[in-house]
């Protein structure tokens, strides 16, 4: 799990002289008291540091630019306390390439009916302050959060919150590295796309590996190794007796962990953020990665399946949207289908690599066939997902843009047991419902592969495509599929013309 309170946001606060030392003071003071609430806000999961109040142009350049290069500043607050001549702030913000959210906010909550006069009018000007201060992040194309409301309503502070973790993840994005074990799945489209076009649009790159360059790290692992991390596996999950030591599969299961062993060895040299293989591309490998998949995914590792390297860098920013919050997140497929009229359901799964970290109770520990792949049976955890919210979303890249795709969805219990459905797996009801939402998915071009979670939330999700330059759909409980296609048909228009917009 990443420590999200390693991070630091940056709270800068904006005035200018014309109000006299006095009021410069009062607005320090009171800027620091805001930003110290928010540093100890529960829902804020990162360091939010005071600076210096900013009065003159040459303050907000070099401040802004020292907020670029500072290594653990992942974002910067504002607030215009008083009025902040927005001309000043030019120079700086054009040259700002970290996340920003525009607070707007008032030190007081309530006015003080019965004293108010000028000077309570002349320092509490954030009214009409970050009206200015909007404007010129507007005239200036500038993508932010803007969030309204007194700074301590716990409202205020979880949509905060919610920027930050997107921040932390768009931050982690920077410089990340995956590795390809393989190629895509053949013939398949929506796993494709331009690896160079997402490096220089998120920061991240994606490059291949042979699978001979794994098996080299997989055959360095000791017996010793492995005989420990079976022993782990035996108290971490519940293990049938032919699973264990002397049993007629254990040596499936060694061979599971000497994958994992491998696999966690080759990452960590290489300091890796996550991964994809693909079962057509196994050559020296006894088994496709089953529990290796899920167990590195749940300490944190980006995957995607069949060289899915989109969705894999995905499941990394989610994971570190996710990081310290209640409930999981794992790569999904969209797998199979409940077409009753008395409620449509999606059964979702893989063929082995679902995180437990979504898990409901203590998962099994089986080996079972595969069924396709011509390689020995897998060892992997097989699990039901508890009930509750959840997402699924999944990037696409479309030629001239990438796209992210949001369907909320409530997770349910299995009506019935499923003795013979030896994977992980989750089943939900769609937002709004199974037919509007699948056939917007469709018109969307989104992905069967996902990152699925129910720990983040939509918002972050949209904090952070605002982050990435992303087109965003989002498709909820209000979505109507008339409106959505439209939408899709506007965005065609505005992305098209959207280099060309004039600041």
């Amino acid at each position: 799990m990443t420590d999200l309170k390693q991070f630091e946001v940056w709270f800068i606060p904006g005035s200018q002289h014309l109000y006299g030392p006095a009021a410069l003071k009062q607005v320090a003071i009171n800027a620091q008291q805001v930003a110290g609430a928010l540093d100890n806000a529960p829902a804020i999961p990162v360091s939010i540091v005071f600076k210096p109040v900013v009065k003159t142009p040459a303050e907000a350049t070099a401040l802004l630019q020292a907020a670029n290069t500072a290594p653990d500043c992942i974002g910067i607050i504002t607030w215009c306390h008083t009025f902040s001549p927005s001309k000043m702030w030019i120079n700086g913000l054009k040259s700002l390439n970290k996340p920003i959210l525009h607070l707007h906010t008032q030190f007081n909550q309530d006015l003080p009916w019965s004293t108010i006069d000028m000077d309570f009018m002349n320092l509490n000007q954030a009214a009409h302050g970050d009206r200015e201060h909007g404007f010129i992040m507007s005239r200036l194309r500038l993508n932010r959060k803007v969030v309204v409301g007194f700074w301590q309503d716990a409202g205020v502070q979880e949509q905060i919150g919610a920027w930050c973790r997107s921040a932390a993840a768009w931050y982690d994005w920077q410089g990340a590295k995956f590795a390809r074990f393989g190629d895509n799945m053949r013939e398949v489209a929506v796993t494709e796309g331009d690896k160079v076009a997402a490096q220089i649009q998120f920061g991240y790159s994606v490059n291949g590996y042979g699978v001979g360059d794994l098996v080299k790290s997989v055959n360095a692992v000791t017996d010793l190794q492995i005989t420990k991390l079976c022993e782990e596996y035996q108290e971490a999950y519940n293990t049938a007796k032919e699973l264990r030591k002397g049993g007629a599969k254990h040596n499936s299961v060694r061979e599971a962990a000497r994958i994992e062993l491998g696999l966690r060895a080759f990452l960590t040299a290489g300091d890796f953020k996550g991964y994809t293989d693909t079962f057509e591309d196994l050559h020296g490998l006894a088994q496709l990665p089953g529990i290796a998949s899920q167990r590195l995914m749940a300490d944190g590792y980006g995957f995607g399946a069949e060289g899915d390297w989109k969705t894999c860098a995905l499941v990394r920013a989610m994971k570190v949207m996710a990081s310290g919050l209640k409930g999981g997140t794992s790569f999904m497929e969209d797998y199979t289908y409940h077409l009753n009229p008395q409620g449509m359901l999606v059964l979702g799964a893989h063929m082995l690599e679902i995180c437990p970290s979504i898990a409901k109770g203590k998962p099994s520990l089986e080996v079972h066939p595969l069924g396709i792949g011509g390689k020995a049976d897998p060892a992997r955890l097989v699990f039901d997902t508890p009930a509750g919210a959840g997402l699924n979303a999944s990037i696409m890249h479309l030629g001239n843009r990438f796209r992210l795709l949001v369907n909320e969805v409530d997770v349910v219990a299995p009506p019935k047991p499923l003795p013979k459905l030896p994977v992980a797996r989750a089943l939900w009801i769609c937002r709004p419902n199974l037919q509007v939402a699948a056939t917007c998915w469709i018109h969307a071009g989104g992905a069967h592969h996902t990152g699925f979670s129910q720990a983040v939330t939509t918002e972050m999700l949209e904090d952070f495509a605002d982050m990435a330059g992303l087109e965003l759909a989002i498709i909820d409980a209000k979505t109507e599929l008339r409106s959505f296609k439209q939408e899709l048909r506007n965005n065609e228009v505005y992305y098209a013309l959207r280099s060309g917009l004039a600041v």
